[in-house]
């Protein structure tokens, strides 16, 4: 065993596994651009590799420091910053979002029919602050995640969201975003579904409206800059353009299509709409120390984010009666496997390995539009970070092949 090994309990020999099977099954076959993956084991790094092109219609290799858009991946960031104002007293989880929000307190729940016959009724209890963090408040994402590749729903609810215009629009305001939504019925009873939805973008007005700072001032004050994430923010500066990837959509023929050409990409503006919920972009340097702060309950080098207890309660399920995904979701999530996985306070988690067919027990995650992937694996002293750029999601199983292989280099 080589002293890297020793140090993370990884095999080293065993890992390059992942190099074979990256470039068998995704580069050659050109399924991919490129890709980048780093594993840390007890704070050590195990693995850190780039394969492939950050952007192919240039023949411009990945770089370990390319920049990426991180879409989803921005969820668990706005959640963290929502609980550091948890954890100054500035809200409780069970309180009411219009607390801050005060359009929502005149929420109604869609019951039946559309349009003018559409039929609502009071909420049993008000949107909660957990709700928010947990997308179970009845927010829906409206027609939003058409554009990412799902089909439309062509639920009344998502309809008023169109009407309303409630959208993640660049030039929009959060305040403005939130103001809508106190507007549109909710699609189900508070807390008695999980959908996935806006909610974490509402998140990230009510860091806002409850700091007094803009969101993204806020994340460079209180995670960014303590936690060194030097290349994460809404856009990219014109100084490191240069390190930007473009971003393809795997087309019906299976080829790929480039629709985001780094050159000429909006993330090279600067926003006025903060999306917490998928407007980030970063390296996956940087996401790895957000990883292991994570992982080391709430700190990195000195720079305490959140406390342990904090972090704890944001990977355990908090789903209704300790309910998994398959019982409580609907929408497009409702179709896929979620046997054995719960839902926290920004984080899905395993809670059943047996049942979720993973090798892995307790760790949790989540991933981004463009196939980006993490997870923090505390009983394992475990974190990795896998990123590339190929919309949708799903048309892969990166984050089980790469357990597969992770988890069998384990050797102690």
């Amino acid at each position: 065993m080589d002293a890297q090994s020793q140090w993370t309990g990884l095999d080293s020999s065993r890992l390059t596994r992942i190099d074979e099977h990256i470039e068998r099954n995704y580069i050659a076959p050109g399924k991919i651009a490129g890709c980048q993956i780093a594993i840390n084991r007890r704070g050590h790094q195990a693995y850190f590799k780039s394969f492939g092109n950050m952007d192919r219609e240039r023949s411009r290799p990945m770089a370990d420091d390319t920049i990426f858009r991180i879409y989803s991946m921005s969820k668990p960031i706005t959640s963290v910053a929502l609980m550091q104002l948890y954890e100054k007293g500035y809200f409780q989880l069970n309180d009411p979002v219009s607390r801050f929000i005060p359009e929502w307190k005149n929420h109604q729940v869609w019951v039946s029919g559309d349009g003018a016959d559409m039929k609502t009724e009071a909420p049993k209890r008000p949107v909660s602050m957990r709700d928010m963090l947990c997308h179970t408040g009845g927010i829906t994402y409206g027609s939003a995640l058409v554009a990412l590749g799902a089909a439309d729903s062509g639920h009344p609810v998502d309809k008023t969201y169109a009407e309303k215009g409630v959208r993640r629009g660049r030039d929009e305001t959060l305040r403005d975003f939130v103001r809508k939504l106190g507007e549109v019925p909710l699609r189900y009873q508070p807390g008695e579904r999980w959908m996935y939805s806006l909610s974490t973008d509402v998140c990230g007005a009510l860091v806002e409206i409850i700091s007094g700072q803009r969101f993204d001032k806020y994340l460079q004050e209180n995670i960014f800059g303590p936690l060194g994430m030097v290349d994460t923010a809404f856009h990219v500066t014109p100084d490191k353009a240069d390190r930007f990837a473009a971003c393809y959509r795997r087309a019906a023929d299976k080829s790929l299509k480039l629709i985001d050409d780094p050159t000429a990409s909006d993330y090279l503006k600067e926003p006025v709409f903060f999306s917490g919920g998928g407007g980030l972009t970063g390296t996956s340097a940087d996401y790895m120390r957000f990883c292991e702060m994570l992982r080391r309950g709430g700190e990195l080098d000195g720079a305490r984010i959140l406390g342990p207890r904090t972090v704890e309660l944001m990977h355990r399920n908090h789903l209704k009666d300790g309910k998994d995904l398959t019982e409580m979701a609907i929408g497009s999530f409702s179709e896929t496997a979620n046997e054995g996985v719960g839902f926290g306070l920004g984080f899905a988690s395993t809670l059943d390995p047996v049942q979720a067919g993973s090798i892995a027990a307790g760790d949790y995650y989540w991933g981004g539009a463009a196939s980006t992937i993490f997870w923090v694996d505390p009983k394992e002293e475990l974190s990795v970070v896998f990123m590339t750029q190929l919309m949708p999601s799903g048309a892969f199983n990166f984050r089980g092949q790469l357990k597969s292989i992770i988890y069998a280099s384990i050797v102690d």
